[in-house]
């Protein structure tokens, strides 16, 4: 389905009540569910569930068979990987209905989250991370930080452009790719302005 706003493929499903941003497409098989929030320029890749009221911001980029449930939120340039998911319960029963349990989950402005990752509800994944393919957060994640594994543990920090940070003796760190430079302080990376 094609309109003056977005692009949806005629196999999509759009529930009503949806707002879906200038310039945003989305794929095959997808479907964006009521009352989602979607910004402008983002791309849903195919096979995508998005649940009800769920937000994403502009450019946002959601890769193959991707789950987001509702209480979560993804800010501006957030990268989903394909086939990853988020929860939104704690401890999930089929037979308990806990929809009034759902935990928010939400992840910065930047963020990648890397194939089959699984982001364990109530976290905030920090702006710029890098969660890496396979990782299984359970905690809040730092910005800058990396991080993989089961459970998902920090090995390091990453630039805003994606490339391991090398800090100096002093806490300082140049991207190999940007030139930008970052400080490392108190356990905290920010970048210099």
């Amino acid at each position: 389905m094609a309109n003056d706003k977005y692009f949806a493929h005629p196999t999509a499903v759009i529930d009503a009540g949806s707002v879906i941003g200038q310039g945003t497409k989305i794929w095959h098989f997808s479907h964006i569910m009521t009352e989602c929030t979607i910004g402008e320029n983002c791309n849903i890749g195919q096979n995508v569930v998005i649940s009800p009221k769920v937000i994403l911001g502009c450019n946002v980029k959601v890769q193959n068979n991707v789950s987001i449930y509702t209480g979560v939120e993804c800010e501006d340039d957030v990268f989903l990987g394909p086939s990853m998911v988020f929860t939104n319960v704690i401890n999930p029963r089929s037979a308990i209905n806990r929809k009034n349990e759902y935990r928010k989950t939400i992840v910065r402005k930047g963020a990648s989250i890397g194939a089959n990752a699984t982001i364990v509800c109530g976290n905030e994944i920090g702006k710029y991370s890098f969660i890496g393919a396979g990782a299984v957060v359970t905690k809040a994640v730092k910005p800058y930080a990396l991080v993989v594994g089961n459970p998902a543990r920090q090995i390091g920090w990453v630039s805003e452009h994606g490339h391991k940070l090398i800090f100096d003796e002093n806490g300082h760190a140049t991207c190999p790719e940007s030139n930008e430079q970052y400080q490392l302080d108190k356990g905290m990376v920010n970048k210099i302005l």
